[in-house]
């Protein structure tokens, strides 16, 4: 299914000799009409076939579920991308907030989401990634500074990467948002607004709270294969005269930067979290916290599964760089204005207040051992034999070292029984169905553009059901041109923090 204009496509294709990203970085930044598609504990590429071990949030296509392939991302009925031919999934760790009163779990919105795609200076031709690319950075299990400290680096050639960071934009960095002399053992490092670990301040920049970001890698190794995760990708290296260069017999692809930024904080009346907790002395500790029960920040992880129309994003990759104004601006490119959703298999509340996460993850701190994302390892579905042969998706992703036994919850439910088998965490309830139930989908298009940075307003949804039919409702609101305007003028970038 091509969703790009083929005439717009052919027309650029005899000026793309003039456009050169081998001369220059070239960028554009992937947006989306709404939040999350769903929000479940689903992980095709860690737990093909099982109940991942905690929550995600995922954007992108329709075509996403526990045993999604690229073949099937390719048959999304919808997507929440505001280009028309990504059909991809981007998923992420859900964030919550621990009330310091009550001790009650409860879930931070998504304010929205950014993925950039580089193109960096280089001497190699980039390529459209390959329907089915699966990709994970970051490390669930990790509670410990990664190798190096805090650092912006991302060639492997010149020290430890880091790639996985928070931004914390502020109004006032006295005190700062990391304590000075952490070491990484009890608190986060980093400088300015941008670290490892979860800071200790509240970041009240003015529509741009808490942010997760996630630096993907851009080298393939089509020896290994699209579905290896743990061993398919790899950062290119500079080849001392400016140019990022992959290894030989790598394939470049555009190299993507997600932003997720949590509603940790806001001006709006009633929401955000800055008033319910102490973070006057940026002393800590803070109250946040990811699904898998990391208290720390460092287990801040992303995955990817590659679903492009690989003509429309080789377009994009040749002949685009309208940077922030966002690729769906990009020249043959089909803008997408319709939100998206689709329905979990599983009925199980993952907003709260609840006391225990889902998946019944211990909360985990600084030097903590983990296994498995920090949950109970999933048991097995019937369908995980149907896992793809070449992938190693069903294995986990925890250290050769297993967690304490004390760690395992005595009231942690018995994954035995053979009636619960594929959903045996707290608190779960079964839908049950007869068979195994097809996908079902609400699609909510727009009567006019959505704004850049939108954040959707209250929608009155009339949706009729019909069995893996897709439903349409006439409107939704998106925010005011003013408020747009202020996302844009906060999310102006300085220095080189995107490269």
């Amino acid at each position: 299914m091509k969703h790009g204009s083929m005439v717009a496509l052919s027309a650029l294709a005899g000026s793309a000799a003039a456009f050169k990203y081998n001369d220059a970085l070239t960028f554009s930044v992937m947006q989306f009409t709404g939040t999350e598609i769903r929000k479940a504990r689903d992980d095709p590429i860690v737990n093909f076939g099982q109940t991942s071990s905690h929550v995600h949030q995922i954007m992108g296509g329709s075509g996403f579920s526990r045993t999604s392939t690229g073949a099937d991302l390719l048959k999304s009925e919808c997507t929440n991308a505001r280009v028309a031919g990504d059909m991809s999934n981007y998923w992420f760790p859900a964030m919550f907030f621990k009330d310091p009163v009550t001790g009650q779990l409860e879930s931070v919105p998504i304010s929205y989401v950014n993925v950039y795609y580089h193109m960096d200076k280089t001497t190699d031709t980039i390529k459209a990634f390959p329907a089915g690319l699966s990709i994970l950075v970051g490390d669930p299990t990790r509670r410990t500074a990664p190798e190096g400290g805090y650092t912006t680096n991302l060639d492997p050639s010149q020290g430890p990467v880091g790639n996985v960071r928070w931004t914390c934009p502020r109004s006032s960095y006295e005190p700062p948002s990391w304590p000075l002399d952490s070491d990484g053992t009890n608190a986060g490092m980093g400088e300015g607004n941008n670290g490892i670990g979860f800071p200790f301040m509240d970041c009240d920049g003015y529509a741009s709270p808490l942010r997760g970001d996630i630096h993907f890698p851009s080298c393939y190794k089509p020896d290994v294969g699209l579905t290896d995760y743990k061993n398919n990708m790899a950062y290119p290296t500079s080849d001392g005269n400016g140019n990022l260069n992959c290894a030989k017999g790598e394939i470049h692809v555009p190299r993507m930067l997600l932003e997720v930024y949590f509603e940790t904080s806001s001006v709006v009346p009633g929401k955000g979290f800055q008033d319910r907790w102490d973070h006057s002395t940026g002393k800590g500790p803070q109250p946040f916290l990811l699904s898998n029960g990391d208290t720390t920040g460092y287990g801040w992880h992303a995955d990817f599964m590659a679903g492009w129309d690989e003509d429309v994003l080789q377009n994009i990759i040749d002949n685009c760089d309208v940077r922030h104004e966002g690729t769906h601006t990009c020249p043959g490119v089909t803008p997408n204005t319709a939100t998206c959703t689709i329905k979990t298999l599983v009925d199980e509340d993952v907003d709260g207040p609840f006391s225990k996460l889902p998946g019944n993850n211990l909360l985990t701190g600084y030097g903590d051992k983990v296994q498995n994302g920090g949950g109970s390892s999933p048991s097995a579905s019937s369908s995980a034999s149907s896992a793809p042969s070449s992938s190693s998706s069903v294995s986990s992703v925890a250290p050769s070292s297993a967690a304490p036994s004390s760690a395992a919850p005595s009231s942690a439910p018995s994954s035995s029984s053979s009636s619960s088998q594929d959903f045996p965490y707290y608190p779960t309830k079964v839908v049950q169905n007869d068979a195994k139930p097809a996908t079902t989908f609400e699609v909510v298009k727009s009567s006019s553009a959505v704004q850049d940075q939108p954040k959707i307003a209250a929608v009155d949804v009339v949706v009729q059901t019909v069995w893996h039919t897709v439903t349409v409702t006439a409107d939704h609101s998106a925010e005011s041109s003013e408020a747009a305007h202020v996302r844009r003028h906060v999310h102006g970038h300085r220095g080189n923090r995107h490269l």
